[in-house]
This record gives structure tokens, C-alpha cells and sequence, in this order.
């Protein structure tokens, strides 16, 4: 297997190059130069145990790294997660949720995160070399981040947050970390902001070179590829139904993406429905074809305050037929003019649904899923079963995923269900630690001093 840019300047790499590199040197997106068809394999996915069920899917796309040793850190990545099943699927009225927060930090991010962290060592042990990690969180893809490479040897890791735009509880799981290798980096700002920092200074290949620069965030396609296997996992735990519906919370269009190839390798899936907050530029973007940038409103889902969406260009792509020139053209003019217009809306366009959910919406849909069916969701999985409830249809098994712990938002829970009670105890042991980050300005220049200074200091 041969990845390449979705700005056709970077191909032939491997799949540990395209791990390593992660946001392609042309400022494009890794993508494979072809998906396997799973089709003929997808009887022997049932009775498998999820990390069997991830070995099985990811390994072809992995054929570099011997399978053995492949399968060993596929294992290792899933075992800290606190539920025997990794992902329980649970019904919730009519919807399964399929519950991906049981990992060290409680959020979805773990399910990939654990798996890079192991991968990223696997990796830089066999090359004998080192990694320094750059990334940008709204607050969950920071701590998963943290935790899958804390204390590891050969790797440094610098996650970018908006200052005051997380929740507490996800700043604290982040900046509690105390690890030599770990720096929490408070930029004054939004995370589109941060995300721009982050690509900004990827795209000074000299720099990145230099520093030996990677990605987390889910333009490492790695992530992408680990995210896949629920699509998968959530099939089989529904007995493999010959259709079947997912709903996606989504912002930064990672998550929905991994079930839009989970679909081009085979999978039975009916319908992508994207659940975005009041931030709908991807939700407009699905009903008229135009992806316009807007001003980021903040909200009680943070995770979807995000007006620029780093994972939409690999959509993009293969909806152009994977022609590079029109994909590399149509990003240039949304980067020049804050718009791009999708003309040809046929084909694979017909796969997702689409719609935002206000605020108060939000909230109305975690006091009634409390209130109907005892369960307790967080907001962000509010948005996707509000939006979820607008296109259940009898006939075909509609799946939710449920993207973090209520407890991480203790706020909105409150707000809807007051004086429920809401804690885990991973969360309840960060209480009274020492916490440690550095503000720095939004300025390109600033953060590549900061990784300098922190390389030559050995750290």
C-alpha cells in the first residue's frame, strides 16, 4: 500500500512515511493510492474481539510493518480502555449509542490516539529516531494526545489550545500532566486559530524537517484509519443488518470521514448523517454545495466550534474523483477568499445528511434522552441524537456515537438535568494537582522559538 497528497505533490510513501510526515509537504491531505474491498471479508468480522476486528481492518493498509509486531501494538492500544467491549453499543430509545469514551481520558480521541502513540514508537525504534509532536486541540484530541505518548522516549509533544474555550476538566486532564516531554501551549484565541499556527508552521519544510515535526491531530491519516474499525465494530454489534444508519458528531469532519471510507472498503452503511452545532459550515456545505467560511460562535459543544474543517479536503478529493489539480485549485480559492463551490453533487455526495443544532436544542435533547430513557449523555452526543431523531427510519438501525464522558461537561449536564449526578472517578482524581502551561502569542514565529528553545534544552 502507497499513500499520496490530495495536492498530488507528495506520493509513493509508505505507510510509516505517511504516518511520519503526517500533513503532506505540498500542504495536502496523506490519502492511500488505493482502499481494499473488505466485501469478502466481512462474514469473518463477527465473532472477532475489537482489537482483533482493528488488526484485521487496519493491517492492509499497514503492509510495511511486520504483522506480528503489528498486531502486538494493536493490542497494546486498547489495553488501558476500562470497558471489556472497548466500544459498547447501547440502546437508547430508538437509537444505539455506540459509547466510545471508555479510554484513559474518557473521549473518542483515545481509540485513535492510543493506537498512534504505540504506532509513533513502533516506528521511531526501528529508525532510531526521534519526533517532535504538534498539535492543536478544542480540548479532547489534546488530552487523548498526551496520554498515548506521555513519558515515551524519542518523542516531545506540544498541544495548542484556545485559552478559555475548553472545558475545565479537559484543560486539567491536559495541563496536570507533569511529563518532561509534555507542553500545554495556551494560544489567546480560537482553535481555527491554533489550527492555523499548526499549518503554518508545517508548511515551513525546513523547520519541520529540522525538528522533525508530526502530527496528531486527524490529518495524520493514521487516525483516520483507527477511527474506521467502530464503523465496523457498531455493524457487528447490531448482527450485521444488510443497511444501517450512523450518526456523527462532528466538527472538524475526522470522525465522519473514517465512516465515509469505512463505506468505500465495503461496509453496509445506508447514510452518514453529520450532526454539527450553531458552526454549520460543513452542515451548509451538504445542503448547497458551498463551503464558506463564517465567524466561530462559542457554545456548550465545544469540540464543534470550528468554521474550518481540516479533514473536509480528503472528502473533497475523492468526491472529485481524485483529481489533485481540482481538489488543490478548490482549496486554494477557500483559503484565498474564504469560499469554495462544489459544482458536480452527484455520487458519493448522496451518502451524508446533514444539519446543525442549536444550543437550546442541545440542551432540550440531554434533559429529554435523561428524562425518557435514564441515560445521561454529554452535549456534543446531544447534537448527534437530536439530529438522529429527525432521520430515523424503522426499517434500518440507526447508530449514534457518543464522542466523550458527560463528565467532561459537567455545565451543560447541569444546565439540563440539575443536580443529576455526574463524575467519573478518573476525572474526580484531578482535583488538587499541580497543573503546568505556557501562554504564547498567536504568532508563527513565537511557537517555532518555543520548540527550538525546548529541543536545545534537551527535554
Amino acid at each position: 500500500m502507497k499513500y499520496r497528497s490530495t495536492r498530488g505533490g507528495v506520493e509513493g510513501l509508505s505507510f510509516s512515511d505517511a504516518v511520519m510526515m503526517g500533513l503532506a509537504t505540498d500542504g495536502g491531505l496523506i490519502v492511500p493510492e488505493s482502499i481494499p474491498d473488505l466485501r469478502p471479508r466481512l462474514s469473518q468480522f463477527l465473532s472477532l474481539s475489537y482489537p482483533d476486528l482493528a488488526f484485521q481492518i487496519m493491517q492492509p493498509f499497514a503492509d510495511d510493518i511486520d504483522a506480528r509486531a503489528f498486531e502486538a501494538l494493536v493490542a497494546r492500544s486498547y489495553a488501558q480502555f476500562q470497558h471489556a467491549e472497548i466500544a459498547p453499543l447501547v440502546p437508547v430509545g430508538n437509537v444505539h449509542v455506540l459509547e466510545l469514551f471508555h479510554g484513559p481520558t474518557l473521549a473518542f480521541k483515545d481509540i485513535a490516539l492510543q493506537f498512534l502513540g504505540e504506532l509513533f514508537s513502533h516506528i521511531l525504534a526501528a529508525r532510531g529516531s526521534e519526533l517532535n509532536i504538534l498539535g492543536a486541540t478544542s480540548g479532547d484530541t489534546g488530552s487523548a494526545a498526551i496520554a498515548g505518548v506521555r513519558g515515551k522516549p524519542g518523542i516531545r509533544i506540544f498541544i495548542m489550545f484556545p485559552e478559555g474555550r475548553t472545558s475545565p476538566i479537559q484543560e486539567r486532564q491536559m495541563t496536570t500532566v507533569l511529563d518532561d516531554n509534555v507542553y500545554n501551549l495556551s494560544i489567546d484565541g480560537s482553535f481555527d486559530d491554533c489550527q492555523n499556527l499548526l499549518k503554518t508552521v508545517f508548511s515551513d519544510l525546513e523547520f519541520k524537517a529540522r525538528f522533525s515535526l508530526g502530527a496528531v491531530n486527524s490529518v495524520n491519516f493514521a487516525r483516520v484509519l483507527a477511527q474506521t474499525v467502530y464503523y465496523f465494530w457498531s455493524w457487528t454489534r447490531l448482527g450485521c443488518p444488510e443497511q444501517f444508519d450512523v450518526t456523527v458528531p462532528t466538527g472538524n469532519f475526522g470522525n465522519i470521514f473514517a465512516g465515509f471510507l469505512a463505506k468505500k472498503m465495503g461496509l453496509p452503511l445506508r447514510k452518514l448523517i453529520l450532526a454539527t452545532n450553531q458552526n454549520d459550515i460543513l452542515a451548509r456545505f451538504f445542503d448547497s454545495g458551498v463551503y464558506q467560511r463564517g465567524a466561530v460562535g462559542f457554545s456548550n459543544s465545544p469540540a464543534m466550534d470550528i468554521q474550518v474543517a481540516s479533514n473536509f479536503e480528503r472528502y473533497l478529493y475523492y468526491q472529485l474523483d481524485e483529481d489533485s489539480v481540482a481538489c488543490r485549485t478548490f482549496m486554494q480559492d477557500f483559503q484565498n477568499q474564504g469560499r469554495g463551490i462544489l459544482l458536480d453533487r452527484s455520487g458519493a455526495f448522496d451518502w451524508f445528511s446533514a444539519g446543525s443544532v442549536s444550543d437550546q436544542e442541545t440542551i432540550e435533547c440531554l434533559r429529554s434522552t435523561w428524562m425518557d430513557s435514564d441515560y445521561l449523555a454529554d452535549p456534543h452526543t446531544a447534537v448527534g441524537l437530536h439530529l438522529a431523531s429527525r432521520h430515523l427510519d424503522s426499517n434500518i438501525p440507526m447508530v449514534c456515537l457518543a464522542t466523550a464522558h458527560p463528565a467532561k461537561f459537567d455545565a451543560a449536564v447541569a444546565e439540563a438535568v440539575p443536580g443529576v449526578t455526574n463524575s467519573h472517578p478518573t476525572l474526580d482524581r484531578l482535583q488538587g494537582q499541580a497543573t503546568r502551561k505556557v501562554e504564547i502569542q498567536d504568532d508563527p514565529e513565537t511557537l517555532k522559538d518555543f520548540i527550538r528553545a525546548a529541543c536545545q534544552n534537551g527535554h
